[in-house]
């Protein structure tokens, strides 16, 4: 479990994990620059990235916001230095000190927790770039990018929807066909994670309009053992498959899933490949290219290209900046429905011809 209230600050080495959080109670800031490039120019780009309260080693959003800036750091000289921070309460003056440091081209926040601290620190701090993931602050200095969560939620649904009825064996693990039940379990109850939950929900019902769908709420993105219960709850109920957006906290869906010889659905990155121990039971993810996101700010603001980037980016199907995938252990086991359901699903929601409910930023 993650040490809430205190910044962990740390550098990140090229060919270094993501997540490596360093250690010590707003510890060392030493830095390590990436290698030379033509593209970068001989001064470094120095950029900081502040964690969300799921805090980095999530193996979801977090860990691929890190892995953008790690791959742009291969192509340009640029110092990534990594801040988790767990706590809500203090990103307001995590983000005034490294702005107030002068030390930072550009500092990304991870997740809409941040939206609040930056609307205030945005325009404080206005010769400061910052980048907000998932939601957005209107200011010229600020480069919001959100990604369409309610799409891939809803071909997460369509997944759940199609293999509740179908009878699938794996391991320890199987569907029981002849009932239409899943469930959902979220993070936070607000209206971020309500968008996934409503559109996967909606994803379902396309499938099957008589399919039941069991939904739980955690209330934060750390604790495994309440999300393994509200799953097992579900489990017992009836539900064979399980969808989870609660990023690090989800490992206990999948534990749950294990536990009752059941099945679970990823998010945000593929998680049978984060985490190879639960892939008997990953059917798929739902999955949304954070790293392309922070990767593209990184470079834009190394190649001096701020117009290029900033203000209010939403991300989605038509641009290929989410999805739904397989999970590993099931490739090409699973029946021709999934695949047919899903690329028809996809189809119709970029033609317009399905209208994805969503409560968030990042709408569209």
């Amino acid at each position: 479990m993650l040490a809430s209230g205190s910044a962990i600050v740390g550098s990140t080495m090229l060919a270094g994990c993501s997540g490596d959080g360093g250690g010590g109670d707003g510890g060392d800031t030493d830095s390590s620059d990436g290698g030379d490039s033509d593209g970068g120019g001989s001064e470094t780009t120095n950029i900081a990235i502040v964690s969300s309260p799921a805090g980095f080693d999530d193996n979801a959003f977090n860990d691929l916001a890190l892995e953008g800036l790690q791959t742009a750091a291969e192509e340009y000289d640029i110092s990534i230095n990594q801040v988790e921070e767990t706590e809500q309460s203090q990103y307001q003056s995590v983000q005034a000190e490294l702005a107030q440091s002068g030390d930072y081209d550009l500092i990304v926040l991870v997740s809409y927790n941040h939206t609040e601290a930056l609307s205030q620190n945005a325009p404080e701090y206005d010769d400061q770039y910052w980048m907000l993931i998932n939601d957005h602050v209107d200011e010229p200095n600020v480069a919001g990018y959100t990604w369409a969560n309610h799409q891939m939620s809803y071909l997460a649904g369509v997944l759940a929807g199609t293999m509740t009825t179908e009878e699938l064996s794996h391991d320890d693990s199987s569907t029981t066909p002849d009932s239409a039940q899943v469930g959902f379990v979220g993070g936070v109850d607000g209206s971020l994670i309500n968008a996934f939950e409503r559109s996967y929900v909606a994803g379902a019902e396309w499938v099957n309009e008589n399919v039941d769908v069991n939904v739980g709420y955690i209330g934060n993105y750390t604790d495994t053992d309440t999300a393994a219960d509200i799953a097992s709850s579900q489990y017992n109920d009836g539900a064979d498959i399980v969808y989870h957006a609660a990023a690090a906290a989800g490992r206990g869906v999948f534990e749950a899933a294990q536990e009752n010889g059941r099945f679970a659905i990823g998010v945000d990155a593929d998680q049978s490949q984060t985490l190879p121990d639960f892939q008997d039971v990953i059917l798929g993810s739902a999955v949304k290219y954070i790293n392309e996101g922070t990767r593209e700010v990184a470079i834009g603001v190394a190649e001096d290209n701020w117009s290029e980037v900033s203000g209010a980016n939403t991300l989605g199907l038509e641009d290929e900046a989410v999805d739904c995938v397989i999970g590993q252990a099931f490739q090409d086991q699973l029946p021709d429905a999934v695949d047919q359901n899903i690329s028809e699903a996809k189809q119709a929601i970029i033609d317009g011809d399905i209208e994805v409910p969503c409560t968030a930023a990042g709408c569209n």
